[in-house]
């Protein structure tokens, strides 16, 4: 039989390049496979070993990366028992049901959203395209709903720009595809400007949206973006760029887009995936109810 490293070596390679799984989806199936490879020091794991396995995580990650981190180590072993691999699969045996509390979606005040794009605006001048380029970033996140890995992925053959829109062709999580589109004139007459100042970058390397380098934009780069304009507006906010995409999807559903389409726009599989910005939604009624409505301004006592 072979080692429990080369299977899981030869399981991530599998995943990358015939199955094509995210890079995202890759990294964090590497990450549990050769911690729980350590843990088990190289060793297939029965019931017994597994039990441990799980306290294990209990005892130093939260309900949600144990949730996470189990699903991987079962889907290999699952793999591993279809090809032949093993010959008694432990998960079989085992039920495990861990409750993750849910956590609503942190969103960004709209004060803060526009205070951060007007700082961006305004340092910018005819030829800084550093500036350029982060407002182009902070424009894309808010107006869009991209995850980080999307934005950082688009390319010319997925950034559609002409004088009357831009569609943007989008290949999510598990490969999932979609199309957004936007009209606002203004934000489109920003992206061509953007697009003409680094045309030759664009042209060259395919991608859209880079570094000072000169190389194509990471996730780790819109992240110090964000926290440098954060800084500038003298924010003690924790702003990343997933809570862009938070803000994108409750700003809509408070506006009275149907669950429906910005479960489409966000590229979710599952529509319940999107309905915890349906809990947002209702705190916000609460506090437009407490505010908004007559009795709050009558006052009454029992004599």
């Amino acid at each position: 039989m072979r080692t429990l490293a080369s299977l899981i070596a030869a399981y991530l390679e599998t995943g990358e390049y015939e199955k094509q799984l995210s890079p995202d989806t890759i990294k964090a199936y590497r990450i549990d496979l050769l911690q729980f490879l350590d843990f088990t020091e190289g060793a297939w794991a029965d019931k017994v070993t597994l039990d441990q396995y799980i306290k294990y995580l209990n005892q130093h990650f939260s309900p949600r990366s144990v949730k996470r981190k189990l699903a991987s180590v079962r889907a290999f072993y699952h793999e591993m028992e279809i090809s032949g691999e093993l010959d008694e699969n432990p998960f079989n045996k085992l039920h495990v049901r861990i409750h993750a509390p849910q956590q609503l979606p942190r969103i960004i005040p709209d004060q803060v959203v526009q205070a951060l794009l007007q700082t961006a605006y305004d340092a910018y001048a005819p030829g800084r395209r550093e500036v350029l380029r982060d407002i182009a970033v902070l424009e894309l996140l808010f107006s869009t709903g991209l995850r980080v890995s999307e934005l950082c992925a688009l390319s010319r053959d997925t950034f559609l720009l002409s004088n009357s829109e831009l569609r943007l062709l989008v290949k999510g999580k598990g490969r999932k595809e979609r199309v957004l589109q936007i009209t606002t004139p203004e934000l489109l007459q920003l992206l061509q400007t953007y697009y003409n100042a680094f045309s030759d970058e664009i042209q060259e390397q395919g991608a859209i949206l880079f570094n000072r380098r000169g190389r194509p934009l990471c996730p780790q780069s819109v992240r110090r973006i964000i926290d440098k304009y954060i800084r500038k507006i003298d924010d003690a906010s924790h702003i990343t760029p997933h809570m862009f995409r938070h803000t994108f999807a409750t700003s809509l559903l408070e506006a009275g887009m149907d669950i429906r389409y910005i479960q489409s726009l966000l590229g979710h599989s599952s529509i319940s995936t999107t309905q915890i910005y349906t809990h947002v939604t209702a705190r916000q009624q609460t506090l437009l109810l407490a505010e908004k409505h007559p009795r709050g301004k009558m006052s009454f006592s029992l004599q």
